[in-house]
């Protein structure tokens, strides 16, 4: 008989936990989408414990590495402590990663027997579910995975997050917006930021963003990767200037990760579309949101199978070139010169 795994707690179903004033007395919170995990945590910290009292009920503890490792026993101590003029106490364990195996397993004892008026969370990056104390929390399901943003849940993440600023965002603008800065939450939330800012609550649609986004640094790398799919002349000029404003060791790291995934997409939509596909398949099957596919499908077009497959070819023998030589601007610059043949 199949056993199956327990699924983990989505960061909305806490929050809306949070709401009803309802928190579990522990989590482990984890993943790689930093910004909304601290994002979560904020709320908490702001709402679970009022502000007057937070000063006495509110510990942050550090499991640091070498020496001034914190002591389990510490944290233990200070979750079995009961609130003072609060009915609530929070306890927040960062970087847990940095517990071994056998001081995590002390935590488990309390795991079984919590204090009811603590919520006490655990944050590790990359928790390892075989351990004694990871594997606890997540049979118990009080673990809350934090996932990066991708491709198909972009658009609505911007959407409901602009409307919590008070923006209203148009769909193609949306889609607009994650095509210039990509999908980090954190880069995405400054943009958002900056809309605000500029526009207050009006309505938000492509122009708008573009107006913005053309005075970011982050716009240069969407500009050189259309030039790059068009076979554009200008395509140097902007690498260029990209490697200016971002600096040769950030920019190119950036880069070759840009032109990987941009070729890859556009080999992918020229399959489909030989094969007789249409916009909504290349929609479906590459998960492209609808502004996307309106930029890819034209674009492949400046290419034959053969010609991205050379590309490909280039970008390793590039990658490879890049870890050796000294001179990386110029073999940047041969790159994008032979991408445009």
């Amino acid at each position: 008989m199949r056993v199956s795994m327990p699924r983990d707690l989505t960061p909305e179903y806490v929050l809306g936990q949070l709401e009803k004033g309802q928190l579990f007395p522990f989590y482990l919170f984890y993943g790689e989408g930093e910004f909304q995990l601290e994002k979560a945590l904020n709320k908490i910290r702001s709402t679970f414990i009022p502000e007057d009292a937070r000063d006495l009920n509110l510990q942050v503890f550090y499991a640091e590495k070498k020496d001034n490792i914190t002591d389990p026993a510490d944290i233990l101590d200070a979750a079995q402590t009961f609130p003072f003029i609060s009915p609530n106490r929070l306890i927040i364990v960062r970087r847990a990663e940095n517990f071994s195996a056998s001081a995590l397993k002390g935590f488990i004892p309390y795991l079984d027997r919590p204090t009811e008026s603590t919520c006490l969370i655990f944050i590790s990056k990359k928790p390892d579910f075989r351990w004694k104390f990871y594997k606890k929390i997540r049979d118990l399901g009080r673990a809350v995975c934090f996932r990066q943003l991708n491709d198909r849940n972009v658009v609505p993440w911007i959407k409901r997050t602009g409307e919590d600023l008070g923006l209203n965002m148009e769909t193609r603008a949306c889609e607009y917006l994650q095509q210039v800065v990509g999908n980090s939450s954190m880069d995405l939330y400054s943009e958002l930021e900056k809309l605000y800012v500029r526009y207050g609550s009006s309505t938000i649609g492509i122009a708008e963003v573009e107006e913005l986004a053309i005075y970011s640094r982050i716009y240069t790398i969407f500009e050189l990767m259309d030039a790059v799919s068009k076979k554009s002349p200008a395509t140097l000029s902007l690498l260029n200037r990209f490697l200016e404003e971002e600096g040769e060791r950030e920019g190119i790291k950036a880069l070759i990760g840009m032109l990987n995934r941009q070729i890859m997409l556009l080999w992918q939509t020229k399959l489909i579309i030989e094969e007789g596909g249409k916009k909504p398949d290349v929609m479906r099957k590459l998960g492209l949101t609808n502004f996307l596919a309106d930029k890819f499908i034209p674009q492949s077009k400046y290419w034959n199978v053969e010609e991205l497959e050379h590309a490909f070819h280039l970008l390793y023998k590039t990658d490879g070139f890049l870890k050796s030589d000294s001179y990386k601007h110029l073999v940047l610059e041969k790159l994008v010169l032979s991408l445009n043949k």
